[in-house]
């Protein structure tokens, strides 16, 4: 298995829109809108991969300098419960750890509370209704400490 950044508009990110559609969408009766989608070429977009076959993604918009949000994330049927959500959201906090960004904001179901708690992000607010169903606001700080002392 690869982690990969997944180019916009390529072969990749067409299996990445399947994957999304197919995990995050179309179990609710919907399927991606063109507002789900407005701006994603400004946006970065990961995923696992095995052999070609995409197994999982996210997508990341940068909000500024320093915070980004993590968005649409979306494992396999045929792979989740398998760490597959936990290595490629710890892949991703790597490299945008790298690319300077110091806090992940997100959105995250509220099937999803205990995923993202165990990774380490914390509740802030109250939970919400985004798209038909119960979402509550998370985020993690990303800074690497040694980068304080530079």
């Amino acid at each position: 298995m690869e982690f990969i950044e997944i180019v916009f508009d390529s072969p990749m990110y067409q299996a990445e829109l399947e994957l999304r559609n197919s995990i995050l969408r179309a179990p609710l009766g919907l399927a991606l809108s063109v507002e789900d989608l407005k701006n994603e070429e400004l946006q970065l977009h990961f995923g696992i991969v095995e052999s070609d076959t995409l197994l999982a993604c996210l997508v990341i918009k940068p909000i500024d300098q320093s915070q980004v949000r993590l968005r649409q994330m979306a494992v396999a049927k045929t792979h989740q419960g398998k760490g597959l959500g936990s290595l490629l959201v710890s892949q991703t906090e790597s490299m945008l750890r790298a690319r300077g960004f110091n806090e992940v904001l997100l959105h995250a179901r509220q099937t999803a509370i205990g995923f993202y708690q165990h990774l380490g992000y914390s509740i802030s607010g109250e939970l919400f209704t985004e798209i038909g169903i119960p979402h509550i606001n998370m985020n993690k700080a990303i800074f690497s400490p040694a980068r304080l002392i530079d």
